[in-house]
């Protein structure tokens, strides 16, 4: 499982693929070696994310009742994906947000929360509709759930085994340039950053509609 304290490493990644780009688009050829086929595969897409999370309730060990909700937010997605064929593509996920999780009581103002997800998938792109390129894609992977430093509650870092699902259009701008719309469902066991008393067992999911654009190499 990745590291969730160093999401620079992702960063490190997109930078040398952005390079990687660069130089693919300088040559101006068509590829002819096995690494320009492999980057002819690769795409890289940044969107902004509305997420919306389902609220839950039960009870914890001292048998209390528990009402969880986490505050609606703006966040940000990255996704890479190597696409070998229109039904056999893989992609990495990397999402960004930071809201306040609320239990209901028992942390006056909430835990003030950086939330992290890393995931892998499967994506298949399917027939054009309305002139528009669909894919679906679902997977797994994890989520880190990171308490602030000045609004946390010095609540300690958790992470989460996670899994989605995703489905959405894009269409292509330019030879290496497109948008994308896409709407995704994110399920998680409920954090309780290792408290018992905020313990409820439930689980979480998390609705992302998302916009943005990717870059194809």
């Amino acid at each position: 499982m990745l590291n969730p304290s160093r999401p620079s490493c992702v960063w490190t990644v997109l930078l040398c693929l952005l390079g990687a780009l660069a130089g693919s688009t300088a040559k101006g050829q068509t590829p002819t070696t096995t690494l320009d086929r492999h980057l002819s595969r690769i795409d890289l897409g940044i969107s902004g994310v509305g997420q919306f999370t389902r609220d839950v309730s039960g009870t914890n060990y001292l048998n209390q009742p528990l009402t969880q909700n986490a505050s609606n937010t703006l966040g940000a997605l990255v996704t890479i994906r190597y696409t070998k064929s229109p039904y056999l593509g893989a992609e990495f996920n990397y999402g960004y947000a930071r809201y306040t999780q609320n239990f209901s009581s028992y942390i006056t103002g909430g835990a003030q929360t950086n939330a992290s997800e890393y995931t892998v998938g499967y994506v298949a792109h399917t027939p054009k509709l309305f002139g528009f390129q669909t894919f679906a894609s679902a997977g797994l992977g994890s989520m880190a759930f990171r308490a602030t430093p000045g609004g946390g509650q010095g609540l300690p870092t958790q992470a989460r085994a996670a899994y989605y699902y995703d489905a959405g259009v894009e269409d292509s701008l330019l030879p290496h340039f497109g948008i994308r719309a896409q709407f995704r469902q994110v399920f998680f066991l409920a954090p309780d950053f290792g408290q018992n008393y905020l313990t409820i067992k439930q689980r979480q999911s998390t609705v992302e509609p998302a916009v943005g654009f990717y870059i194809h190499f």
